[in-house]
């Protein structure tokens, strides 16, 4: 038989499989090589720096940018009539409440010269829940202190916040007096 191309040579399955594993061998020792002198390489080093600043700036700035957004789309509080709470936090944090009297729902609350529109939420505590769920906000109100929560980045933003009524210093019954049936005396 006449064939008009030369008979090539087959190859064996296990001769088949040694060529892969030597060649997936050879590809695996040239990538780490080539790995290893990138990041060894001073230059390299400044330039994968660069590209990590660049990133971390970048979500930053968009940050930024998408809270800009959010308080150009959310109406400033009415604060006409409105009586003013100061609040004393931990690590020097200031936070001011703004109540109105006809509106019991809602509330203002300054924080970092920012004014935000608060929202009451029902609470099973008895505790005053106040949100802002664009920009995940909750203050919490209890007795003792309130706390200011970002509910986003789930971290405090302000801890142990009293007013001037919550940081008098608690008075005490007298220590003498002793309850009769209806009567106070005096020991």
């Amino acid at each position: 038989m006449n064939t008009p191309f030369p008979r090539t040579p087959r190859m064996s399955i296990s001769q088949c499989a040694a060529a892969c594993a030597f060649a997936f061998a050879a590809f695996g020792l040239c990538a780490t090589a080539t790995a290893a002198a990138a990041e060894k390489h001073p230059k390299a080093e400044k330039v994968v720096k660069a590209s990590k600043g660049k990133k971390a700036r970048g979500k930053k700035a968009a940050a930024v940018e998408e809270e800009h957004a959010l308080a150009s789309t959310e109406p400033d509080p009415d604060l006409t009539g409105s009586v003013t709470v100061d609040f004393d936090c931990e690590l020097g944090n200031k936070v001011t409440i703004y109540t109105n009297e006809a509106d019991s729902a809602n509330i203002a609350l300054r924080w970092k010269k920012r004014l935000h529109r608060m929202t009451r939420v029902g609470t099973s505590t008895g505790a005053s829940r106040f949100e802002n769920t664009t920009f995940g906000l909750v203050w919490i109100g209890i007795p003792a202190k309130s706390m200011l929560l970002d509910s986003k980045a789930n971290r405090q933003l302000a801890n142990e916040c009293k007013n001037a009524e919550q940081s008098k210093p608690v008075v005490t019954a007298e220590v003498g007096a002793t309850e009769t049936v209806g009567t106070t005396e005096k020991l």
